[in-house]
């Protein structure tokens, strides 16, 4: 399937999604990321990719939250700005964002990837301005020298700008353990999503409870 019409369908199952969720009287947590929020490489990411087990979590907490995963393989922050208004065509109460590692793996320009994510912020803000943003940060192997230490740094002064929680790295015991991951040593594996759901939720969790 091309990766425009590919783009389009997410987009409208997406907003079907939070449409049915504000229905039922939850409110809306959306992840807006790449292949990780995706849940690449699993069987059955709707059930084992990490923001499924988040909802399991919020389920069981009995918070009146529905999770939507918007996760979209090799998407990248510039790939982002083009969709997001698709994605935006529903009530979004939480945004998850979880972009840049495909940018910083291509050894992407780091002031296009920090002014794309502002983007990205800017018009989730400006269709609620009182959503609450979460913004996931990621690392880059050491072995990319000074550009992955400036890649690294990016995250927590853009989520100090924009008000917004921090993940530090989302991949938190998880990158670079090879039980955790898939053979590609780059996705995680089905235990490596429960570990990340585990880090997301120390964040979330204080943010959706009353």
């Amino acid at each position: 399937m091309a990766k425009p019409l590919r783009i389009i369908i997410l987009s409208v199952i997406t907003a079907l999604a939070a449409v049915i969720a504000h229905a039922d009287g939850r409110k809306t947590i959306l992840f807006y990321g790449d292949s990780l929020t995706a849940g690449y490489g699993l069987d059955d990411p709707t059930e084992t990719a990490f923001p499924a087990v988040v909802q399991d979590k919020i389920d069981e907490a009995g918070l009146p939250y529905r999770v939507i995963n918007a996760g979209l393989s090799g998407e990248t922050s510039a790939g982002g700005i083009r969709r997001i208004n698709w994605v935006l065509r529903q009530p979004v109460d939480v945004f998850v964002l979880e972009l840049g590692a495909n940018d910083g793996l291509r050894g992407l320009p780091l002031d296009m990837l920090l002014v794309n994510l502002q983007e990205i912020i800017d018009r989730v803000r400006a269709r609620n301005p009182a959503v609450q943003l979460v913004i996931a940060g990621m690392r880059m192997p050491p072995s990319m020298g000074e550009y992955a230490g400036k890649f690294d740094a990016l995250f927590a002064p853009l989520a100090a700008a924009n008000d917004a929680a921090l993940i530090p790295f989302l991949l938190e015991d998880v990158g670079a353990v090879p039980e955790m991951n898939l053979p590609d040593g780059i996705h995680p594996n089905i235990d490596g999503h429960a570990r990340v759901a585990e880090t997301v939720w120390d964040v979330l969790e204080p943010l959706i409870t009353p």
